[in-house]
């Protein structure tokens, strides 16, 4: 049987072994290596091959592979617990800076608690057990959760597009999780718990560096964004996407969705009133990475001013780039027009303090084709009751408004902070509902396929890393922009981008990922979603015009 090895082709003699067994000199040599990637799907190692398969290995520096790092450690972690404090309601509940934030609902966080699981981790890593994946029919599955009395994975019993259910084993352990798992324990070699407020951090290695733990900080605002929103959903009883769809299947959108609508009126009221009461603030600054919702927050944030008797007043830092000649160049010798020193900052900032004293300016439009400012008599003047807005992405970054004194700034960061999780092991992270919000937007409004965006997704997540995550902590406010129900509604504009997107492209794993991911969710049908809500920027019917 012939097959492609990273684009070599080899020949092998027995067509029943799994890629572990086929490869394992390559595999041990490389202890990198956590999976595999056969015809574009990531597969477990535990995959057999087919004739002609083209394979190539997934290790830990690649996307991929750091996903199925963290799944591992947070089953093996989960399965300590399970075995230290089997009485323990374990949730993991979101995703910090390199590390997983947990807590236990009925239990107190002590030191003896993490020493125990820590040490049982290591135990079980240090076993190399290995990790089974299981298949069952509805038919079983519904007859082995009779008799465990138990939830975990239940939620695949209720999943129409899914024909059976699967569980991973580990010795007499068992749960579910949502994508590929290492095959044995030995996969996951650096993790380190440390107590955090009334929880505690699971920690990983960075992107960079697979064998070492980074010294990250962790940001207090976020956290404390993060946790209101959880408390609330907690309220509601809709804190799992198993709660969520009895909900809708109960005939509950319209609540749902109306008392999500309501938490981002009522925070984004809150935060113009923080700003009123910082008395001569005159420039409000917004940032927040792709697909945060920032314009029609700003229009809605507008709104809420003006309540207050201020009105808001646009300008856009992109017409303030340098001259084309001027532009800062990447790594790859290409115009990086993201960085800082692409903006003409002197000019923006004399601007700025010319409005704010009073005076009259003429506002440049920057023309993209030729690179160059271009004044057209369009004129700017602020009055005694007008504020300016900013929106962009060095918006956090006082160098970007270094003329501006402090007390005339307010800072929001805005971003889709998913807190709704699969179950209480499996979080929906907020960079793919991020994902998810643009490729909508992108083929609605932009005629951009689904492939065009995944192919895009990477360079994008790179720039917010460098010039917007790093200054989150600068803000006066954070706003989520994540809606409860509104995976829901994206859903049935997602999946047929997604299905157009076939295994000859690399990024089909991708797509067949978040494909397989958003099926899970129930049907919300557009008409319940307010013409002023967030999720109009994405699926188009918006009051606001943009």
């Amino acid at each position: 049987m012939k097959l492609q090895l990273n684009e070599k082709e080899i020949e092998i003699t027995d067509g029943k072994k799994t890629v572990a067994e086929l490869f394992a000199n390559e595999i041990k040599e490389n202890d990198l290596i956590i999976a595999c990637n056969c015809n574009n799907e990531i597969k477990s190692l535990n995959y057999i091959p087919k004739e002609n398969d083209k394979i190539k290995f997934v290790d830990l520096l690649s996307r991929d592979g750091r996903r199925i790092y963290i799944r591992g450690l947070l089953y093996i972690m989960s399965m300590a617990f399970h075995e230290c404090y089997p009485e323990a309601y374990l949730t993991v509940n979101y995703q910090l800076t390199n590390a997983m934030y947990c807590e236990v609902d009925n239990m107190g966080i002590t030191k003896e608690m993490i020493s125990k699981v820590e040490s049982k981790m290591k135990e079980i890593i240090q076993k190399n057990l290995p990790i089974r994946k299981i298949e069952m029919s509805k038919e079983d599955a519904e007859k082995f959760y009779e008799k465990e009395k138990t939830l975990r994975g239940i939620l695949q019993l209720d999943n129409n597009q899914k024909e059976g259910v699967s569980l991973y084993f580990c010795e007499d352990y068992y749960n579910y999780f949502y994508g590929v798992m290492p095959i044995s324990t030995e996969y996951i070699k650096t993790f380190e718990i440390l107590k955090y407020n009334n929880g505690f951090l699971l920690r990983y290695p960075g992107k960079t560096n697979p064998y070492a733990l980074e010294k990250g900080e962790t940001s207090k605002k976020l956290i404390n964004t993060l946790d209101e929103y959880k408390d609330i959903h907690n309220i509601l009883n809709i804190n799992t996407l198993y709660k969520l769809n009895k909900q809708i299947r109960d005939g509950k959108a319209s609540e749902v969705v109306l008392l999500a609508e309501a938490l981002h009126e009522k925070k984004i009221a809150d935060i113009a009133d923080n700003i009123i009461k910082r008395k001569g603030v005159k420039v409000i600054l917004i940032a927040g990475p792709s697909s945060s919702g920032k314009t029609t927050f700003a229009k809605r944030l507008g709104i809420q001013l003006r309540l207050n008797g201020l009105k808001p007043v646009t300008i856009s830092v992109d017409n303030y780039f340098v001259e084309r000649n001027d532009t800062p160049v990447d790594e790859n010798g290409k115009y990086d027009f993201e960085c800082l020193e692409a903006i003409d900052r002197k000019l923006f900032n004399n601007h700025l303090l010319a409005l704010l004293n009073g005076e009259e300016i003429e506002c440049p439009t920057f023309d993209f084709k030729d690179g160059t400012k271009k004044y057209n008599g369009k004129k700017m003047k602020l009055a005694e009751d007008e504020i300016l807005v900013i929106e962009g992405i060095h918006c956090l970054n006082d160098k970007l408004t270094e003329a501006i004194p402090k007390d005339k700034k307010y800072k929001i960061y805005i971003s889709a902070l998913t807190v709704l999780n699969i179950d209480y092991y499996n979080r929906i992270s907020t960079t793919d509902s991020r994902l998810i919000r643009r490729i909508v937007r992108d083929n609605n409004f932009r005629g951009y396929s689904a492939l065009r965006t995944l192919e895009m997704w990477d360079s994008v997540n790179r720039g917010e890393e460098r010039h917007i995550f790093p200054f989150q902590d600068c803000a006066d406010s954070m706003f989520n922009t994540s809606l409860i129900y509104e995976l829901c509604v994206l859903k049935k504009y997602a999946i047929p981008q997604l299905e157009k997107i076939d295994n000859s492209n690399p990024e089909y794993s991708e797509a067949k990922r978040l494909y397989e991911f958003l099926k899970y969710f129930e049907d919300i049908d557009d008409e319940l979603v307010p013409e002023n809500s967030l999720l109009r920027e994405f699926i188009g019917g918006s009051i606001f015009e943009y």
